[in-house]
């Protein structure tokens, strides 16, 4: 069997180196177009990998929307930007619109305008709506602050929302400047400060509806 294709062994040979010398030049181009392939599949899938961690991140996000604990955020950003965006708006008693603020139609209208809820008008109401108190070191952006200013200790005559930091927004008085930020560890508000309540936490699921106050 070896002795019939014995023969042919050189021939093949010299097909064989024939055809690599003179396809050399190919082989490299060829070489190159598979690497080029390479590259491109690689770019492709590394596309194909980050398109499917966005949707992924969509996905995640749109599965805590369903929980109350990543509304409430939400709720009080929009809040609190649309308040900043309102800073130096005059003081005028009684105001509920953007011609002019009391405090209570300050956060009235934020609440309105960005959380879909009627709050009560007057902070007497405001302050017995039926949301939970929130502690002094546990106060959270969209927390609403009550204080008393006028000298009548405990009856409460001001309001305000948290904006973190210590900080919050409200609108204050005429002479202030109406729409600002204050410290609340200023000793005029740290004194004169009652207590803060979450009203976020009975923000509507879907659709507007009135937060009353507690009778």
């Amino acid at each position: 069997m070896l002795k019939r294709f014995a023969p042919l062994v050189p021939l093949a040979l010299v097909t064989l180196l024939f055809g690599c010398a003179a396809h050399s030049p190919v082989s490299q181009q060829a070489q190159q177009q598979v690497q080029n392939s390479a590259t491109a599949q690689s770019s492709a899938r590394y596309q194909e990998a980050l398109y499917q961690d966005e949707v992924a991140t969509e996905k995640e996000l749109a599965d805590f929307a369903d929980g109350k604990s990543y509304k409430l955020p939400v709720l009080a950003d929009s809040i609190l930007e649309r308040g900043m965006s309102l800073i130096g708006t005059r003081y005028r008693f009684g105001g509920t619109s953007e011609a002019g603020f009391d405090c209570s139609g300050f956060i009235g209208y934020l609440f309105r305008e960005e959380a879909g809820m009627n709050l009560p008008r007057s902070t007497r109401e405001m302050i017995n709506v039926d949301a939970p108190l929130v502690s002094r070191s546990k106060l959270q952006p969209g927390d609403l602050l009550f204080f008393a200013t006028n000298g009548r200790r405990g009856r409460v005559s001001h309001a305000g929302i948290y904006l973190g930091d210590n900080q919050f927004i409200h609108s204050s008085s005429r002479k202030s400047g109406g729409v600002r930020i204050d410290n609340l560890g200023d000793s005029y508000w740290s004194k004169t400060f009652i207590e803060a309540k979450r009203a976020l936490a009975m923000a509507p699921a879907a659709t507007p509806s009135i937060v009353t106050a507690r009778k």
